[in-house]
């Protein structure tokens, strides 16, 4: 390791054991001792421009490759700027540690005026993430990290937080990194996965809708569903777990009306890694005659929709022990009901979506099969990529429906690209969101990274005047001024382009896919 081995090199260590190749942050007064060990651990350092910014690259890290993002911050504003994207990260269910230096032991909560003093930071990080702690050595700031990584496997994946005090990052060590226990969560009781195989393999209409908790369960899902005949919803986290070009697959589609009339028909509906929340349905509702919910945890088996028959477990071992357990001599072909049901449901999304299904098909047109889109919280992604970019598998779409907050899809374009070197990835999201992380497109410029970012311009804040209106109340605060995206995305050392057209957008995004580092692409609708 660089220099002598203190709590810095037990943290790095411990992440270098566990996998880490890659940590999103930015080098502060408190956290140096961190960055002096990443260059020796062989430990890539992204250095978005706001804390914000590294939190949510991380968390789309995570969502494309499956593997924990990890984010340093400093004590004190470091780490409360990195909060909103911790937030993010445990509503959206992706495994996230974020690593932060802290006031000198016996120094903290005593409003000593120290630099980068909070009250209890480590404390409001609790009330945020599965759990936050305080450590007091470096051998405990190695156990804590170690303990992190256990707990992103075998349950339902959600952030962490350590927080290091600066003495313990100088205190010396001579201790040894230890890899966390993969925890591997078994397949349901036997008696149940028997129960749910008989009363799907007997029913005339099942239907399957799978959620973010079946992303690693792609080739399960997709030959239960087979095996039943069975359309295949999913909700937006769960986006592309069966191909959305399966002649089974009804698309991300869970809050359309269309979709949970069908459910509630359906004599066997089987809902696989879902929580079934109001950010996936719209103030709908997911109903079925005979309800079948299999989950990692316990506690969504009954939430938001009861379950008549509950298979706690991990997807991809239950689900291929309840293929194997389907009645014989099944035969049922659901091609042409799954072809029914989506035809209601794109025509609902349509009457929607407004200019944001072409402009999706424009974007999809230019990019291989295998891309990564990385949405915002922007009429562009909701209305329009969540229906209209069809993607082949899981963990290419990085959107947070959840916690919905503005900013995320630029940051995440940084983490998705790091996370699939080589792949295709590009950003579609509206001018408001841009404007919330705007500072990143120098991160993409620095990186080198040949993201198209394109912005769909409408003027402002459409959706809330939208909302305003519908109230009586007049626009107030939604009308706002853009700036010269083109050159601003120029003068921060990237390319850019305006253009009024959606049938420039494939050629755009065509040529951006091969430029020397990113492109905005200025859509303007107005």
């Amino acid at each position: 390791m660089s220099g002598h081995r203190n709590g810095g090199a037990a943290v790095v260590e411990t992440l270098a054991v566990n996998g880490v190749d890659t940590i999103f942050g930015i080098p502060g007064t408190h956290n140096l001792e961190v960055y002096r060990h990443l260059r020796s651990a062989d430990i890539r350092a992204v250095t978005p421009r706001h804390e914000q910014g590294a939190g949510y690259a991380a968390e789309a890290y995570a969502r494309v490759t499956g593997r924990p993002g990890v984010v340093v911050a400093t004590s004190g504003p470091g780490l409360t700027n990195a909060m909103t994207a911790a937030a993010t990260a445990y509503a959206e269910s992706q495994p996230m540690l974020v690593l932060s230096s802290g006031m000198p032991t016996g120094a903290e909560g005593r409003d000593l005026g120290q630099l980068h003093e909070a009250k209890n930071v480590s404390g409001a990080m609790n009330e945020l993430v599965r759990w936050s702690r305080r450590v007091r050595s470096a051998d405990e700031a190695a156990e804590a990290v170690t303990e992190a990584f256990s707990s992103f496997t075998g349950r339902r994946p959600r952030p962490v937080h350590v927080e290091i005090p600066i003495d313990v990052l100088e205190q010396d060590w001579s201790g040894r990194a230890r890899a966390a226990l993969k925890l591997v969560a078994a397949q349901a009781d036997p008696e149940a996965v028997r129960r749910a195989a008989e009363a799907l393999g007997t029913a005339e209409a099942p239907m399957i809708i799978a959620g973010g908790g079946a992303v690693a369960a792609q080739r399960e899902v997709t030959a239960l569903a087979e095996a039943l005949g069975a359309p295949v919803a999913t909700t937006v986290n769960g986006k592309g777990v069966v191909s959305e070009s399966h002649p089974l697959s009804v698309g991300a589609s869970v809050r359309l009306r269309a979709l949970q009339a069908a459910a509630a028909e359906s004599d066997a509906l089987l809902l696989v890694g879902t929580e079934l929340g109001d950010s996936d349905l719209w103030e709908g509702q997911i109903r079925g005659k005979t309800v079948i919910r299999c989950d990692i945890e316990p506690g969504q088996l009954d939430k938001n929709c009861p379950a008549d028959i509950a298979l706690l477990g991990d997807a991809a071992a239950t689900l291929g022990a309840l293929t194997a357990a389907l009645p014989a001599g099944r035969s049922a072909d659901g091609t042409q009901r799954a072809a029914e049901l989506r035809a209601k449901c794109v025509a609902e999304a349509t009457a929607d979506a407004g200019p944001y299904a072409e402009i999706n098909a424009a974007v999809r047109a230019a990019l291989p099969a295998e891309a990564v889109l990385t949405g915002d919280s922007s009429q562009v992604t909701y209305f329009g990529s969540v229906h209209f970019f069809d993607v082949p598998g899981p963990r290419q779409f990085c959107y947070m429906p959840g916690y919905a907050t503005l900013g995320y899809g630029l940051p995440a374009g940084v983490g998705a690209a790091i996370g699939r070197p080589g792949a295709p990835v590009a950003v579609l999201l509206g001018d408001g969101a841009l404007m919330f992380s705007v500072q990143e497109l120098v991160t993409l410029v620095e990186q080198r990274l040949s993201v198209p970012v394109i912005v769909v311009d409408n003027g402002g804040y459409r959706e809330i005047r939208q909302q305003q209106d519908s109230r009586g109340i007049p626009p107030i605060g939604v009308d706002l001024h853009t700036p010269d995206l083109a050159a601003l995305a120029i003068a921060m050392g990237a390319n850019g382009v305006r253009t009024t057209s959606t049938s420039d957008i494939p050629e755009l995004v065509s040529g951006a896919l091969g430029a020397d580092g990113p492109t905005l692409i200025h859509l303007d609708i107005r």
